[in-house]
């Protein structure tokens, strides 16, 4: 989920020709300046591109996925996918992207071959329905049939892997793209990643809207078939707008993001003879000189992260299931409305990133005033209240609710819909936090050990995909095993959000600064 393990303080690549002739003519006017960070913040283009498209995947997939008949207790598992792409692809594409000796630089190779395969997942993901129908699925109308379609559903799965296997071959060489030109130029390595989480949270924002939009399919009556309806289209048509964006933002940062050709002499191949593998040779090998505080930074890091993915997997089912009452496998109007719960979802998200934005702003200052671990136990019990809260409206509105005795397109409960709104929010201060604090400790801790900020990263990084995969594993069939929704879901993550508050408290370090290379790496999926 993280970038690769690749060292950047010696890189010095991109921009160079531009730096020359500014110095050239003086280099040091208001003007040269603004364009140089212009140019720096359109180099990054590509990352609100990716981001986009995540954001489409979190709120749309899971829910998706249920109308082509994975039952609920299963769609965790399809998410299995994320740890594995996580801890495999991102370390072995920063390691191989350290020493890519292409015309086209180090990290743009890898930038172009990953959006190009991200496009070709989207369209696999969007088009499932109609392919499944093409290689064996029903010939009946997506109007009337409401049972399994298991092509569809295995076109999905694969699209859904090569989506994350994508994604992650991207945003680690992007990211680290930014490190190497803001380093070479004059603004440094914390301006270029403050840009990345910038076009990040455009991308979310428009993802987020573009996900709860319910009229693609009225825009274009095209994308509707007999396999897909109007659910089905509405995804269909945002998909092709994140391959368009996708397009654009890549030829934007390829264009622009000058990298220089590494020189082959300059590639250390001393200790490349393991290829890849290396990576997680030194990986394990460094688990082992560990620094005794970063035990404790690991385990609550994990914990942490199994408190979030219940909420990450099924948020905007919780809102088309609980507060909608609507299902996705059950009639046409039972599936309008669940769907329809999906983009409130959507919306909710759209306001969940705006406050991890304002919220971003303000976590430093907090952390040098109260200590990091304060701050994390703190967003811990406020997770904790957050579930909890997720279960009572969730509760309430399922209370008396008869299915037989709903009446179409009803809608929820005002003030229910309301306070979900509200929830998903403020939900998103927490997560501001998830994403910066975690890495600002681990990072000074290696610091005052002597251990480097690759040996963080590394680490940590095992630290959030193990918990996915348990998340994953897990979570599903016990939803299953309870019949009771989303409710065992929320609760697991809330209890582990309530632990990892006193385990903050208990076990974490004193620190205050978020160093550079710390803010750096936060953000992300």
């Amino acid at each position: 989920m993280e970038e690769g393990l690749g060292n950047h303080k010696e890189d010095r690549v991109g921009w160079t020709a531009l730096q020359l002739e500014e110095e050239k003519q003086g280099g040091g006017s208001d003007g040269r300046s603004f364009r140089r960070i212009l140019r720096l913040f359109f180099a990054c283009m590509v990352a609100g591109g990716i981001q986009y498209g995540w954001a489409l995947q979190l709120s749309l997939l899971s829910p998706y996925s249920q109308t082509l008949g994975i039952s609920h207790s299963y769609v965790s598992l399809t998410w299995i996918c994320g740890p594995i792409a996580g801890f495999v692809v991102q370390p072995i594409v920063g390691y191989y992207s350290d020493r890519c000796t292409m015309k086209m630089g180090r990290r743009r190779p890898f930038i172009l071959a990953g959006c190009l395969v991200i496009c070709i997942s989207v369209m696999l993901i969007g088009f499932s329905a109609d392919i499944g129908r093409r290689i064996g699925d029903t010939k009946e109308h997506c109007s009337t049939y409401t049972g399994p379609r298991w092509s569809a559903a295995m076109v999905y799965i694969v699209g859904f892997w090569f989506l994350d296997f994508a994604n992650n071959t991207v945003q680690g060489p992007a990211r680290a793209m930014m490190a190497d030109l803001s380093s070479a130029g004059r603004h440094g390595p914390n301006v270029g990643q403050s840009i990345f989480s910038l076009w990040m949270a455009i991308g979310s924002v428009v993802g987020y809207l573009s996900g709860a939009n319910g009229k693609w399919h009225e825009w274009f009556p095209s994308l509707k078939t007999a396999a897909c309806c109007d659910a089905c289209a509405n995804l269909k048509g945002a998909f092709f707008t994140a391959v368009v964006l996708i397009a654009i933002s890549m030829t934007v940062t390829i264009y622009l993001a000058d990298e220089e050709p590494l020189d082959k002499d300059a590639v250390d191949t001393s200790s490349s003879g393991g290829g890849g593998c290396a990576v997680f040779i030194d990986l394990f090998k460094s688990l082992k000189n560990l620094p005794p505080a970063m035990y404790k930074v690991l385990v609550v890091t994990a914990v942490t992260w199994l408190s979030w993915f219940p909420f990450i997997q099924y948020n905007t089912d919780w809102m088309g299931r609980e507060i909608y009452h609507g299902d996705p496998q059950g009639t046409a109007a039972k599936a309008d409305v669940y769907n329809a719960g999906v983009r409130e979802g959507a919306i909710g998200l759209l306001f969940c990133s705006l406050a991890l934005g304002f919220t971003s702003f303000v976590v430093p200052r907090l952390c040098r005033k109260l200590t990091s671990k304060v701050v994390w136990a703190v967003s811990n019990f406020m997770v904790f209240v957050l579930m909890a809260a997720m279960l009572v409206i969730g509760i309430v509105s399922m209370k008396g609710y008869r299915p037989s005795l709903a009446v179409g397109l009803t809608g929820p409960d005002p003030t229910l819909k309301s306070l979900a709104l509200a929830v998903f929010a403020l939900i998103g201060i927490p997560q501001a936090v998830l994403f910066s604090v975690p890495w600002a400790v681990a990072s000074e801790v290696t610091a005052e050990e002597g251990g480097g900020q690759g040996l963080a990263i590394g680490v940590l990084n095992i630290a959030i995909v193990v918990p996915q995969l348990v998340i994953s594993l897990t979570v599903g069939p016990i939803d299953g095993a309870f019949n009771m929704g989303n409710t065992p879901a929320l609760c697991i993550g809330g209890a582990f959000a309530f632990i990892c508050g006193v385990l903050a408290l208990i076990w974490l370090p004193k620190t205050r600064g978020m160093s550079n290379n710390a803010v750096a790496v936060a953000g992300g999926h």
